[in-house]
């Protein structure tokens, strides 16, 4: 059996406040991996939810080494394979992160970055990195600097929205938004679980009319700050305690403006 298969995935412990995996009504199939896990929604061949334990202490620098493959335990018409990827502008893009699972022992560590190549932890994100979509992979490395302060681990939960109107493509329907949420544990007993939820909108950056995937001009990810309430509407999700957990100010009957974000600062963790 491949060493990146392994029934030790998210451990919803790994905070202290337990943090269960997010649930869905859709079809789903849990697929864990070292530190992570990867709920698989059947129907829609992309994650439904994914959910990741960082160990900031321990989290190894090592080499980008891993292949894209299928993963044999779920039958490959329920997963987005190298077809729709092929001769388009669309990558494939990591849901976990190759770093974040990648803490421990040295070979536990290299086991945990190679799972990330999974298919069922891609989704089609429109190629072209820039400001924006740099700021959405590093928000886990912002957390954690702030985490650092009271506890070094925290739990990264990242997938597309899978909506109704997302653009069909090449046999799925291409997410036009993707969401993630970042947990830790406080040092203060009355709230012992602290969470950030985000949202990226690569709407205006993907059109699939006529068979190809084409790219807008740079500049059109955006990422906000949503209220996790938000989030779990929008996916379909049971976010348990993240909901709770939220650092940001309700406002009473009226809804939480949506934060826009164009540099780390403009993050609020508390």
């Amino acid at each position: 059996m491949d060493a990146s298969l392994t029934t030790e995935g998210y451990d919803p412990g790994f905070l202290g406040p337990a943090v269960p995996l997010p649930t869905s009504s859709a079809p789903t199939q849990a697929l864990t991996y070292p530190h992570f896990t990867v709920v698989l929604d059947l129907d829609r061949r992309l994650a439904r939810t994914t959910a990741v334990n960082i160990d900031g202490e321990s989290v190894r620098d090592l080499p980008r080494t891993g292949e894209w493959r299928l993963d044999p335990r779920a039958p490959a018409e329920t997963q987005t394979g190298p077809d729709v990827y092929a001769r388009n502008d669309l990558d494939r893009g990591h849901l976990v992160r190759r770093r974040d699972p990648g803490w421990g022992e040295s070979d536990e560590a290299r086991r945990a970055t190679e799972a990330t190549f999974f298919y069922t932890n891609a989704a089609p994100q429109a190629a072209g990195f820039n400001q924006s979509k740099e700021l959405w992979l590093g928000l886990e490395d912002h957390v954690l600097e702030y985490a650092e302060t009271t506890d070094t681990r925290v739990s990264v939960f990242t997938a597309p929205i899978l909506g109704d109107d997302d653009p069909p493509y090449r046999g799925i329907r291409v997410p036009l938004r993707f969401w993630k949420i970042a947990a830790w544990a406080t040092a203060d007993p009355g709230t012992p679980l602290a969470a950030s939820g985000f949202l990226l909108d690569q709407s205006e950056l993907v059109d699939t009319r006529q068979g190809a995937t084409a790219v807008a001009p740079l500049g059109a990810f955006r990422t906000f700050q949503v209220p996790i309430s938000d989030i779990a509407g929008l996916a379909g999700v049971d976010l348990g305690p993240l909901v709770d957990a939220d650092v940001l100010p309700r406002t009473g009957v009226r809804p939480t403006p949506w934060r826009e974000i164009t540099s780390a600062p403009d993050i609020a963790l508390r």
